[in-house]
């Protein structure tokens, strides 16, 4: 392969992490943005998406596409059920105080992580993707079905933002994201307004899991990197800005691919050093300059 068409498909496989992690940080974002709860939770709503796919391509059985389709439609309503269960169970009653919340969702990481390893066992679990094509770009064969995840990306980011911007419910989540108790003054109803955020943030989370499976295989333990990286995409974007994280996401998922993948062909002196390790080091050390210099993000704004 040509340098090229290495940095080709270095840049490929960034768009196609980027993507996922996009998914996942915009619903963690949403989350924050709104209620102001920090869900340490996340990862594990991820992960239940993947385990949730690999039920029912299991059982389902048929064509791949046809269990996969059925599996991207079941995984986030019932993944966003359960996140509003722990809402109106759990986080309501703590009236979303940040400490409290922080506890209750640590203990729901693990929760739902336990419960994943009883059901599901320790394997990995393979989930078929729904179609099998490869194209033929310059130089080398690539994934078709990966080039659909980023399709699928910006096609949902774009309605996130369209429900969020231009709708009477976008209207009435920023009305409650701005002040709550003004917000219940007019009549919104805001325990289920944050009821309903928190659902879409797991769904969210879960539709990127349904995404990259096919890819990356289910596990119990899959979450903790997902919500690491989140982290670092709405810290880096700004608390609560979708474009923000949008551009974070974009950032650190071509980071995480491009060090491994084309610097040690440039470098090959020092390709040892170029590890997926070392992109997550750098996208930390990102992390801490932003936290330092603008603890708002690169999109947020500063709160008075």
């Amino acid at each position: 392969m040509s340098l090229g068409s290495i940095f080709l498909l270095a840049l490929l496989e960034g768009l196609v992490s980027a993507s996922v992690l996009a998914l996942t940080a915009s619903g963690l974002s949403l989350v924050f943005g709104i209620m102001r709860v920090v869900n340490v939770a996340h990862g594990e709503f991820f992960m239940l998406g993947a385990v949730i796919a690999w039920f029912v391509s299991h059982w389902v059985g048929g064509p791949p596409a046809v269990a996969f389709v059925l599996a991207l439609g079941v995984a986030p309503l019932v993944v966003g059920g359960i996140a509003a269960l722990a809402d109106t169970l759990v986080l309501k009653r703590l009236n979303y105080e940040p400490e409290a919340t922080i506890v209750a969702t640590i203990g729901l990481l693990y929760i739902l992580q336990q419960g994943a390893l009883s059901l599901f066992g320790p394997n990995a679990l393979p989930v078929p993707a729904p179609f099998d094509l490869r194209l033929q770009l310059i130089g080398f064969g690539y994934s078709g079905y990966k080039l659909a995840v980023i399709a699928a990306a910006v096609v949902i980011l774009l309605s996130l933002w369209l429900i969020l911007t231009h709708t009477r419910i976008g209207l009435v989540m920023r009305a409650t994201q701005i002040d709550r108790n003004t917000a219940r003054a007019f009549g919104i109803n805001v325990d289920r307004v944050y009821a309903m955020v928190f659902a879409m943030g797991a769904g969210l989370a879960a539709i990127a899991a349904v995404l990259i499976v096919p890819i990356q295989q289910a596990h119990y333990l899959m979450g903790a990197d997902p919500l690491l990286l989140s982290f670092s995409v709405v810290i880096i974007g700004g608390l609560g800005s979708l474009r923000g994280t949008v551009v974070a996401a974009l950032l650190i998922g071509m980071v995480d691919q491009v060090i491994p993948i084309f610097l040690p062909v440039v470098l090959p002196d020092y390709g040892a050093y170029f590890t997926p390790t070392l992109a997550k080091i750098l996208a930390t050390l990102v992390v801490a300059l932003v936290l330092v210099f603008r603890p708002q993000g690169l999109f947020g704004k500063r709160h008075a």
